[in-house]
């Protein structure tokens, strides 16, 4: 209580009580909801969230001591995945969040109102709950002069609070498939403050995620999608004010199944190419080294190019993509060529005819593929020890049977044994082909049990014209089982 003392003009004093002056004790005087129709919508929202009445930091339910209740649904405008490298995405989307708060109820007070809508000034007026986006890289509200905020009052009081947003949300993928690969991207909704036991976070029930009809996607095509309600542990306490404990968290989770077309275009069909190029190599002559060699490491340096430009693009994870499996195959194929040039060229150059049983695979391969370093090591040993210098050698032994078939070194045969002495080296000695056999002949004389067979020869450069031919037909083949097989795990397994 106070007083007020005034100096009327007429020299008397006038004592007035100051009731608009109260004691701290004393509760506010707050302005009256009755006949809120004649009011403005600011006018009544002012008076309804005015500070005596309407506390914005306690929640809707502080009284009573019940759950909260937030309802929320999406409609996605647009997703654009990010580089695998980057393993993110790109979401523009409307996020909307429902609940009741009985202190804004104003259906007895202004019975002809409708809805109060407002936008981020009704924000703060009001208590909203706040929500974040854990897989969040960076995130904001979208909008130009004013950021995209609705917020609306029904006569009950639901609260339905609207804010479009852009954000940037991790995906962590799995690359062991790629380009054939399948990502499940989710926006995770958590709540902040309140755990689960004051503040719950629902989908709701019709049409919770809703996308737009103009939605299109490039390197990727939406599959699927769901969206799922469950409890988080909050562990971090001086994180969150409300301590550690359970949070309500939503998630809505998207299926992507990336486009192969590009990859096909621009990869796999110009790699098979490439390799189909390095087989060109077996329709050139063997000793044609200089365009073999060429067309050789020209496919290989091109195909590497290729691999590289697309592998910059990817992360660097330790377990190996499919990319990469057909990347080794390739690069495979195309080393093997350039080892089949060197192995023909190398026996184009030989100068001694070949003997072979039988012109089959089996003999010509074992024939070209058998060491001479043995046979070099025998004369280097038989020019440099003195004790060998009468032994006749392999050469002189073919020379002999060649030159005179009824000769006494015709039927020949060389038998090594060790030499007692320190050195142990082999002396060569020379027997007939009678005397191992008793006396009974030579192979398919008559009365000899063994099957005469019949010994052909060969050139050096018919071998290599062979081995190219074989080649034009492996190699391919070879190929086309390694697609077979490929194809079959990418797209069956």
């Amino acid at each position: 209580m106070c007083f007020e003392y005034r100096i009327a003009p007429s020299s008397y004093m006038r004592a007035v009580t100051c009731s608009s002056i109260e004691t701290p004790n004393a509760p506010l005087d707050c302005p009256s909801l009755e006949k809120g129709d004649i009011y403005t919508q600011s006018e009544f929202l002012s008076r309804l969230a005015n500070e005596c009445r309407y506390d914005r930091l306690l929640l809707p339910t502080y009284k009573t001591g019940e759950v909260v209740y937030v309802h929320a649904s999406a409609y996605v405008y647009f997703i654009q995945p990010a580089e695998a490298h980057d393993l993110n995405f790109k979401l523009h989307f409307l996020l909307q969040l429902r609940w009741t708060d009985a202190r804004l109820a104003y259906s007895l007070y202004s019975p002809e109102r409708q809805k109060i809508i407002g936008e981020s000034d009704l924000r703060q007026r009001i208590w909203v709950p706040h929500l974040y986006m854990s897989n969040e890289q960076s995130s904001s509200l979208m909008g130009t002069d004013s950021k995209d905020v609705l917020i609306s009052i029904a006569p009950d009081g639901e609260v339905l609070f609207s804010r479009r947003m852009q954000a940037v949300l991790y995906c962590w993928m799995n690359l062991q498939k790629f380009p054939f690969d399948d990502q499940r991207c989710s926006m995770n909704l958590e709540s902040w403050k309140y755990n689960a036991s004051i503040l719950r976070l629902m989908w709701e029930k019709d049409n919770p995620v809703r996308l737009s009809s103009e939605l299109h996607l490039t390197e990727y095509s939406l599959l699927d999608y769901w969206t799922n309600e469950s409890v988080v542990r909050g562990d971090i306490v001086n994180m969150r004010q409300g301590g550690a404990g359970n949070y309500s968290a939503l998630k809505f989770t998207f299926k992507l199944g990336r486009e192969v077309g590009y990859y096909l275009m621009d990869y796999f069909i110009p790699s098979m190419m490439i390799v189909a190029m390095s087989w060109v190599t077996f329709w050139l002559q063997a000793d044609a080294s200089a365009p073999r060699i060429t067309l050789g490491t020209s496919t290989m340096l091109s195909f590497i190019t290729l691999a590289s430009s697309q592998a910059k693009t990817l992360p660097k994870v330790s377990y190996i993509k499919a990319s990469e499996i057909w990347f080794l195959g390739c690069i495979g194929f195309i080393f093997s060529a350039l080892v089949e040039f060197a192995f023909v060229n190398t026996i184009w150059r030989r100068k001694k005819v070949v003997s072979l049983k039988k012109v089959n695979s089996k003999y010509i391969l074992k024939s070209t593929l058998t060491p001479r370093l043995a046979r070099k090591e025998l004369q280097k040993e038989m020019q440099s020890s003195p004790q060998l210098s009468k032994s006749r050698s392999c050469s002189s032994l073919h020379q002999d049977a060649s030159s005179d078939p009824n000769g006494p070194g015709y039927n020949n045969y060389l038998t090594v044994h060790s030499f007692p002495s320190a050195l142990n080296l082999p002396t060569i000695t020379t027997q007939s082909y009678d005397d191992l056999t008793g006396g009974r002949g030579r192979p398919g004389s008559e009365g000899s049990d063994e099957p005469k067979h019949t010994w052909t020869q060969m050139t050096p450069q018919e071998i290599a014209t062979w081995i190219d031919k074989r080649s034009r037909v492996l190699f391919p083949l070879l190929f086309i089982l390694f697609n077979i097989i490929y194809w079959t795990f990418v797209y069956c397994l």
